[in-house]
């Protein structure tokens, strides 16, 4: 990216190679319209923003989609935000946007699973329950190891996910929808899957995992838990939270 004109810089598999262990559960399809799909969260930006400007060093968000957290993370601290998605429709998104914002994003076209940085990350988040489009999970823990190899000592890692709900599931499964477009939702409860089926044909899964899943990947990859809530205003995580909001930091000594 020059920083002369501070346009961002869409760099293709110098952070990992994409698809290198399979693609992960994004059909293409659902770029269009994504401002509608993801209208509903919005809580989240300012907990990832509030988190970005205590951190002291490179922030890297993982599937940054068309940039709705990180533009507005680089526009609070005036930092470079590193942006890694599978998606290159998506990154074309966050690059226009970025530009119309005037930030800094610098986009890479890679796979998390293979995350490599130049330089070791203060902060590394992954926003809106997108590490529930791993369907497996190695791949889950194969993303920890690499999130851990790539944080400074003491750097943060922050994510959330939804936590299942039998009831949501008996009301949703089956249920079809218009909006943003025609598409129908199926719970396939024995996979632990929820299908997102546009009348296209086009399909985006979500894997869930359960509160000890979480922390038992941390515990694999040697990362130690620091806050577990149940929304992001700092809600104490309780056995009828709906949402996993969590924080987990490298070990200064390691």
């Amino acid at each position: 990216m020059s920083e002369a004109d501070g346009r961002p810089k869409i760099v293709l598999g110098s952070l990992g190679r994409r698809g290198s262990l399979g693609c992960v559960s994004w059909n293409e399809a659902f770029a269009d319209h994504y401002g509608a799909w993801s209208a509903g969260m919005t809580a989240d930006i300012a907990f990832y923003v509030d988190l970005a400007g205590r951190a002291e060093g490179p922030l890297v968000e993982l599937a940054i989609g068309d940039g709705r957290v990180a533009i507005p993370v680089a526009r609070a601290t005036g930092q470079l935000v590193i942006g890694v998605d599978t998606s290159a429709r998506m990154l074309d998104r966050a690059a226009a946007q970025a530009t119309e914002a005037g930030v800094r994003l610098e986009l890479h076209e890679a796979d998390m699973r293979e995350l490599h940085l130049d330089q070791p990350a203060a902060l590394i988040y992954c926003p809106f329950r997108a590490l529930l489009h791993l369907n497996t999970w190695a791949d889950r823990r194969r993303v920890f190891e690499r999130v851990a190899a790539c944080l400074q000592p003491g750097g943060l890692f922050a994510w959330n996910a939804f936590a299942f709900d039998h009831h949501v599931a008996v009301r949703l499964d089956g249920a079809r929808r218009l909006d943003p477009v025609p598409h129908t939702i199926r719970y396939a409860l024995g996979d632990n899957r929820i299908d997102l089926v546009r009348d296209d044909g086009a399909v985006s899964s979500l894997w869930w995992a359960t509160k000890n899943e979480w922390l038992g990947l941390l515990d694999v990859a040697g990362l130690e838990l620091e806050t577990l809530h149940g929304g992001f205003a700092g809600e104490p995580f309780t056995e009828d939270s709906r949402e996993y909001v969590f924080t987990a930091r490298r070990p200064r000594g390691a």
